[in-house]
């Protein structure tokens, strides 16, 4: 019987790395479970999870052309189907992302306090373009007037 992808064998340990551990299969070809497939939690020693000789159920999970063969044993385990999560309650009030400000927007750190004005109807490419240079302007003038008052820089009155 060729090894397939998906199938689900017992193997012995013959080998282990620092990237994983080498499974002797039952037809006589060897394997590597890498050490992102052992365990669904972090590994950070393969022999805290693994011992020489020891017996694994592993399942194929590739098999390249030069012969070599990829193992899961985190795959291997047949988990249970995982209970739907219960939706996620609704946010209300509080929090640092989401002040409600007069004129109907958020205020967040993007828009430079300025609410949000959601387009009317569909804008064309132009019309974003427009409206993004004139925002961006704006924006770029008030930096420059509140860090040139200062820095004391071009034109500031010294009295």
């Amino acid at each position: 019987m060729a090894i397939e992808v998906g199938t689900k064998l017992e193997g012995k340990v013959t080998g282990i790395t620092h990237f994983g551990a080498f499974v002797e299969l039952p037809e006589g070809g060897t394997g590597l479970v890498h050490i992102s497939e052992i365990a669904d939690n972090y590994v950070k020693d393969v022999n805290d999870h693994l011992k020489l000789n020891d017996t694994v159920m592993v399942k194929v999970i590739n098999v390249d052309k030069d012969g070599k063969i990829g193992l899961s044993i985190k795959q291997a385990v047949d988990k249970p189907p995982a209970a739907e999560r219960p939706a996620r309650p609704e946010r209300h009030g509080g929090g640092s992302y989401g002040d409600r400000r007069e004129g109907g927007g958020y205020r967040g750190n993007d828009r430079g306090g300025r609410p949000f004005k959601p387009p009317i109807g569909k804008s064309s490419f132009e019309d974003k373009m427009v409206r993004f240079l004139k925002d961006s302007e704006e924006r770029i003038s008030s930096l420059k007037k509140n860090t040139e008052s200062k820095r004391g820089g071009r034109g500031a009155r010294r009295d």
